[in-house]
């Protein structure tokens, strides 16, 4: 097949599943935003790829600002996602593909590059990450109670049309199932494959490393987040951690992400013990996650089953317990839970992840059975040759 994997955001098991098919045989395209403020993947073109795989990079002149809270924010966001779709639809009609799969694109993009698929026969698998209307729906009802209601309805009543459009949906989690059966689509249009690291590409790492060496982190107690702050995050969350651990000279909490929620904590006069970065290189990640003795994870009370944190799936792989500040029915916290893979309290509840932050801190024996159950979780589930199996099945039928 001539498969077009389109991954807006441009995580690292998305490019694992393109090399994979291509690996197959298969030609593969890998469309991504090289504009986006996100961590992303191992993206550009390795020595060993196969022949038949091809990044595809998708440039704007600016970035889209995923963290955007007010109304006229959100209004020049869908503006850039719309010339985005453009875009994309360009890299699509090039390619020329018997397959879409596409993944974390929002709607206003998605629509022309599906619309295209629809009018020339191309089969199109819509990758639910987020059903990403519903949040938008709330935000718009918070911030207008009145206009924001019917532009949230009309954004969810497009999302829909657009998933009923589809020719197959692959949900990353069963909690999505019945609101898209409220929303009429066919059960057996429906596949769950729930999300997964690259495990090969994150193996445990020392705390003693050179990315921790270079911060003065080697000897420190710390607690780290990686990835975005967006609309789905509340960095006040951090913010309270470090604050409750202030007077324990050797904690520090450090912040690896870029965009409006790390220039929020930015601005918010953070005590000395939290360190603010920018994202880091794909390949020094194994290192910056295993600086960490905890590393931590938040998402919004409204985010619900939603949306499911791709990060802690890496924390997973990185041998660390995992600190979640999430809803208890989210996907993310029913794995931690079950696995004992680290701790999970309500995103309502700063002083109870402060206080949780600590104790996985001060007991060693603790986190050492806790990320040994994490990196056997991932071990035993993130085989992308499986993974593959079920993805080619989809795209092909």
């Amino acid at each position: 097949m001539r498969i077009y994997v389109h991954d807006y955001a441009g995580h690292p098991f998305q490019v694992q599943l393109s090399r994979a098919l291509a690996g197959r045989g298969h030609t593969v395209a890998h469309g991504y935003s090289s504009t986006n403020l996100t961590p992303q993947g191992a993206l550009a073109r390795r020595d060993d790829d196969p022949e038949t795989f091809a990044p595809d990079p998708i440039a704007l002149d600016n970035p889209v600002d995923k963290a955007a809270r007010s109304f006229s924010g959100l209004v020049k966001r869908r503006q850039t996602e719309r010339l985005y779709g453009t875009s994309l639809v360009q890299s699509v009609a090039a390619f020329k593909p018997d397959v879409i799969l596409a993944a974390n694109t929002p709607v206003d993009a998605l629509a022309p590059v599906q619309r295209w698929a629809s009018r020339r026969g191309v089969r199109f698998v819509n990758w639910l990450q987020d059903i990403l209307s519903v949040g938008t729906d709330r935000f718009l009802r918070q911030k207008l109670p009145v206009i924001g209601g019917m532009v949230g309805r009309a954004y969810m009543a497009r999302e829909r049309r657009l998933l009923l459009g589809a020719d197959a949906i692959v949900a990353i989690t069963e909690g999505f199932r019945p609101l898209l059966t409220e929303w009429g689509i066919p059960a057996r249009q429906v596949h769950v494959v729930e999300n997964w690291a690259p495990l090969e590409e994150m193996p445990p790492r020392p705390k003693n490393n050179p990315w921790a060496q270079s911060l003065g982190l080697e000897d420190k107690r710390v607690v780290l987040y990686a990835g975005t702050l967006g609309m789905k995050h509340n960095p006040e969350l951090l913010l309270s951690l470090a604050r409750q651990m202030e007077n324990d000279p050797d904690a520090r909490v450090v912040v690896v992400s870029e965009g409006a929620g790390a220039e929020w904590l930015r601005s918010s006069s953070p005590p000395a013990n939290l360190l603010l970065l920018p994202f880091q290189a794909f390949e020094d990640l194994p290192d910056v996650h295993g600086t960490a003795d905890v590393l931590a994870a938040i998402l919004e009370p409204d985010a619900g089953v939603y949306s499911v944190p791709s990060k802690v799936l890496s924390y997973l792989c990185a041998a660390r317990p995992v600190l979640l500040a999430v809803p208890p029915e989210n996907l993310a916290a029913q794995i931690v839970r079950r696995e004992e893979a680290g701790v999970v309290v309500p995103p309502t509840a700063p002083s109870a992840f402060g206080i949780e932050g600590q104790r996985l801190l001060a007991d060693e024996e603790l986190r050492g059975a806790m990320a040994a159950r994490a990196r056997a979780y991932a071990e035993r589930t993130f085989d992308i040759e499986a993974i593959a199996d079920r993805f080619e099945v989809i795209l092909s039928a």
